[in-house]
């Protein structure tokens, strides 16, 4: 197929599609990780947005159902350098354009990604429509591209979050096993909760599964409610803990958990927030929230550890940060990026609530922050006196 990109700005790359033969508008960004495109196209912090990777070659390792970072894709679009023809690895049963294909999800390859890359750290986030299916002019598709709403004031979480409570149980997987043909593929756990662990009220803004998984492994029986659950319910089930996961989209746009945290604030329970459940904090004690000119995306972004004056190398995924003026005087900030400075956590000094605006679930990612995990863990297990 034969695909036309083209952006807000009227800048046109040609390429050749892949996956679904489709037209779709959303906002460009791109991602600087080397390996991990399956976790990156199912993270429901992407709703919305069409995802250039940086890396020249996507696809060898194919498409596999444990890597899933949620139950479908979540891009709106896929753009790439280089498609490869050939899937070697053996745990692969799909190849990437048969899985966008089957979801509906439209790529383009033979892109000059590095040209695309510079023109969005040039011009900041940009809006585009592509067209794999033949039917669009470029003039047309720049027209779509101009007249699409975008994403800033949109509540994207409605979109991605569970629609009823449920419990998770799984825990990281601790080794991989060889499948042989038509036998059930191998899927060890570790780390499962007992039914008499701590509990964990998870709210699901777009809650990645291995997010779940690390805190399962920490040894934390988890139950994941709708973004929309008030407060007053969360706490009728009397939890040990309340995490805030990641999402998509403007925070500001994202009122009711806002206001569900702060009321969960003042039962002093033990909280933890990640990517957006950080921004919600942040809210939720009055701050308030900008959109990065082109945000941070990729799984190589250094920050730095306030308190132990070390650098984590960490996986990031938003384009939206926390302002820092204007937190009240119990808000210590804890982690800073130190590419742009731009506040990467913090605590509360009367409170054990604590967050983080990068990914320690590290899937796609390095490991350095899954120590947050244990602290969290820690905390939780403290309150429920079972440390």
């Amino acid at each position: 197929m034969n695909a036309l990109l083209v952006l807000e700005d009227g800048t046109i790359f040609q390429g050749q599609g892949f996956g679904a033969a489709t037209t779709v508008v959303g906002e460009v960004v791109f991602n600087t990780s080397l390996t991990g495109y399956q976790e990156v196209i199912t993270d429901p912090s992407y709703r919305g947005q069409m995802v250039c990777m940086t890396v020249s070659h996507v696809g060898n390792t194919g498409i596999n159902p444990e890597d899933v970072e949620s139950d479908r894709p979540q891009i709106t679009a896929f753009i790439v350098r280089e498609v490869s023809p050939v899937v070697s690895n053996w745990r692969a049963n799909e190849t990437l354009p048969d899985y966008l294909a089957r979801h509906g999800i439209p790529g383009i390859s033979q892109v000059d990604t590095r040209a695309l890359t510079r023109r969005i750290r040039e011009k900041g986030v940009l809006h585009a429509a592509l067209s794999t299916d033949g039917q669009h002019s470029a003039e047309e598709l720049l027209a779509m591209a101009r007249s699409w709403e975008g994403l800033d004031g949109r509540d994207l979480v409605q979109e991605v979050t569970c629609q009823e409570p449920y419990n998770w149980v799984d825990g990281t997987r601790s080794e991989w096993t060889p499948v042989p043909a038509g036998k059930e593929i191998a899927d060890p756990r570790h780390g499962q909760a007992s039914s008499d662990a701590p509990l964990v009220v998870a709210y699901d803004f777009g809650i990645k599964h291995n997010i779940l998984r690390r805190l399962t492994s920490h040894g934390l029986r988890v139950t994941v409610v709708p973004a929309h659950t008030p407060a007053s319910t969360v706490l009728a089930m009397k939890p040990d803990g309340i995490f805030l996961s990641n999402g998509p989209g403007d925070p500001a746009a994202v009122t009711y958990a806002a206001q569900a945290v702060k009321e969960l604030l003042e039962s002093n329970l033990p909280t933890f927030g990640i990517c957006l459940g950080h921004q919600i904090i942040g809210l939720a004690l009055g701050g308030q929230t900008y959109k990065l000119k082109f945000g941070h995306h990729g799984s190589n972004q250094p920050v730095s550890d306030v308190d132990s004056t070390n650098v984590q190398i960490t996986a990031q995924n938003h384009n939206y940060a926390l302002q820092e003026e204007g937190l009240p005087e119990n808000v210590e900030i804890t982690h800073r990026n130190l590419n742009d400075q731009t506040v990467e956590g913090l605590r509360l000094k009367d409170k054990p609530v604590f967050c983080v605006q990068y990914h320690p679930e590290a899937s796609p990612g390095p490991h350095d922050a899954d120590l947050l995990f244990a602290r969290f863990a820690r905390l939780v297990k403290e309150h429920a006196g079972k440390a």
